[in-house]
């Protein structure tokens, strides 16, 4: 027998709420009911409404035709049911995240502190994947199968805000995936003051947990299992020169993954991914960082090329080092990101999953 949960609930003096798989069957739930509506209001100026009998009711959805049909249906993609937020979605492994989950049916809410740049992410997705079917739907709640939201990870308002606007929009959440960081680059002489190091945690550690904590009580009244997904670095575990800052915040983070599994299992499932010099795409390689780099390890180049080519040679040198002498890329990223998210790591929490090409000097030990 097919799920006999309602597809309708009917609030007084809020209003109608319709249920589905996806955003396009609920909307088009909303849209037969609310004809359905205008039938018992007409009946009911005429005489009385009367509902089909039970059985006939049964008749009609168990159908052979309507059976048969449905066992023609393409079998489900993995995400396709799931409500996925990535944070950090506006640049770099964030969009390619977004991408990666679209691509498995789910429905994305892409959140970066620029707007402008969630939206973008949002519009790329339903320009490849369309709005969906039905019209049904007031404000939010009339969205596609994306979204972008703006949400400011260091404001704890600004993030239990941004999740509002989520359930208005699809009803709950399953899978959050935080790929927003930030990396401030030392002055001249290799000092970063106390106000940046407040920075860098209030993003990189801060932020994490605050989007954790702020969405635990939303899965736990759902009493659905979830997953979190949060990026550090591969800096995290290997002591260097000139990021002080950044790769304590990334030690903190790792742990903070750990934790995080602990406290919120056994229904979310926690895992890290730490990346080695994502540079293709990335916000925290700014033209300026990139020479700074270059010149760092003594790598050619001339102040007349052009940012992308400077970028590629950066890749390239940080590709070398790597036992595969592969550059590591956004998308290298997402599919881990993605594969997290799914049943595949069932049994899987509390671990941070390095995506570095083999950077031999970030082994755990």
């Amino acid at each position: 027998i097919r799920d006999a949960n309602p597809r309708v609930v009917l609030i007084p003096g809020i209003g109608m709420i319709a249920w589905g798989k996806n955003k396009s069957e609920s909307r088009v739930t909303a849209e037969f009911y609310n004809n359905a509506v205008a039938v018992m209001r007409g009946a009911e100026a005429v005489g009385e409404y009367l509902a089909l009998p039970r059985q006939e009711a049964f008749d009609i959805e168990y159908w052979a035709l309507e059976e048969a049909k449905l066992r023609r249906m393409p079998k489900e993609k993995s995400l396709e049911r799931n409500v996925v937020i990535v944070v950090g979605a506006g640049s770099g492994i964030g969009v390619s995240t977004a991408l990666r989950v679209a691509k498995e049916g789910a429905h994305v809410v892409c959140v970066d502190l620029n707007a402008e740049a969630a939206e973008a992410t949002a519009k790329q997705l339903t320009d490849i994947y369309g709005m969906g079917i039905g019209v049904a739907g007031t404000d939010i709640s009339g969205c596609g199968p994306a979204i972008g939201l703006s949400a400011d990870i260091t404001k704890r308002e600004s993030v239990g805000a941004m999740l509002k606007q989520v359930l208005l929009a699809y009803g709950g959440i399953d899978n959050v995936i935080v790929t927003a960081g930030v990396f401030v680059s030392p002055d001249k002489t290799g000092h970063v003051t106390d106000a940046q190091w407040r920075f860098t945690f209030d993003v990189n550690v801060l932020g994490g947990y605050t989007v954790a904590d702020e969405a635990r009580p939303i899965w736990e009244k759902q009493g659905i299992r979830g997953t979190l997904v949060l990026t550090t670095s591969v800096n995290g575990v290997v002591s260097k020169k000139g990021s002080v800052a950044y790769d304590t915040s990334k030690a903190a983070a790792n742990h903070l993954i750990r934790e995080l599994a602990v406290e919120l299992s056994p229904l979310v499932r926690v895992n890290g991914l730490a990346p080695a010099t994502v540079v293709e795409g990335s916000s925290m390689f700014p033209r300026d960082r990139v020479i700074v780099s270059l010149t760092k390890y003594s790598v050619p180049f001339s102040e007349d090329e052009d940012t992308e080519t400077l970028r590629s040679k950066l890749a390239h040198f940080y590709a070398q080092r790597t036992l595969t002498k592969s550059p590591i890329t956004p998308d290298d990223q997402a599919e881990v990101a993605y594969l997290l998210s799914t049943d595949a790591f069932s049994k899987t929490t509390g671990q941070v999953f390095s995506v570095d090409g083999g950077l031999h000097e970030a082994f755990l030990r």
